[in-house]
């Protein structure tokens, strides 16, 4: 199992698509960025106007903190959708290729080889996340500074710079959970539908359903709690004023069943199918 892992890993790391997911998130953190240069200012000072009245504001709002924060929200649905695609190649390419039928042949089990394709998926998944949180803290902080973050979530709030780098690590710690839920997810999708085009629409088309969805508001508790939909927006409680603890450990437990959940089909299914 170890050695079918290390494999997996190694055929990741030596595919262009892995360098194209790490190329677009770099270029995903630039647009960001030159946008926040060139209208980020605009923005704030049309977003503050009527506070001003109100409220005094000092220093630069528009700094690295704020910038990091605006990466953040690229978890509704840019980073998904590059992982998802990414992700899904990992098999439905040695569908196309006929590797699975070479690799079965051998003394390899179905539950082993697939089991290794997911635990390379959620590997590559932590590889991604590393490579945007220190990409972006780098990049933001050198060419925007240090200050304080202004958040209209819940109310307005505003962090001073010590605890605003606090609380956008935790987010990525949060948001990270959505990130493998959606990895996982891909890896199924490729296990049912097997062809890449195929595989790439259907997933596009779960997380367009998912992010309309979750901008939907029921009045249930128990439905915001269980519908796996809202549980993929866990890192914006981490910007609440009083961040609810609380809330967010019950979400991400849910959401690591649904993860193991759809898991669990994936190899089911993989495991009945006759490959040959």
């Amino acid at each position: 199992m170890r050695n079918l892992i290390r494999t997996e890993l190694f055929k990741i790391f030596r595919q262009r698509k892995t360098f194209y997911a790490i190329a677009a998130v770099f270029v995903l953190e630039a647009f960001i960025m030159v946008s926040a240069y060139y209208q980020g200012k605009e923005f704030l000072d049309v977003f503050l106007d009527n506070l001003r009245e109100s409220f005094e504001f000092q220093g630069n709002l528009l700094n690295g903190n704020l910038i990091i924060y605006l990466v953040l929200n690229a978890f509704w649905f840019h980073i998904p959708l590059i992982l998802m695609i990414v992700v899904s190649g990992f098999l439905t390419s040695e569908y196309k290729d006929r590797t699975v039928e070479a690799v079965l042949l051998q003394t390899v089990s179905k539950r082993q080889f697939i089991l290794s394709k997911y635990i390379a998926a959620l590997v590559f998944t932590a590889f991604i996340l590393i490579v945007l949180i220190l990409s972006t803290f780098a990049f933001s902080y050198l060419l925007f500074g240090k200050g304080d973050l202004v958040v209209f979530l819940d109310g307005l709030s505003f962090f001073d710079s010590a605890e605003a780098l606090e609380r956008l690590l935790l987010a990525f710690l949060v948001g990270s959970i959505t990130m493998f839920f959606y990895a996982t997810v891909s890896i199924t999708l490729g296990v049912l539908f097997q062809e890449a085009t195929i595989t790439w629409i259907i997933a596009a088309l779960f997380l367009i359903g998912t992010t309309l969805v979750l901008r939907l508001e029921f009045d249930s508790d128990l439905v915001n709690l269980l519908f796996f939909p809202k549980l993929t927006d866990n890192w914006q409680y981490v910007f609440f004023a009083e961040i609810p603890y609380g809330v967010i450990v019950k979400k991400n437990a849910v959401l690591i069943v649904y993860t193991l959940v759809f898991g669990v089909l994936g190899m089911r299914v993989f495991e009945k199918r006759d490959i040959t």
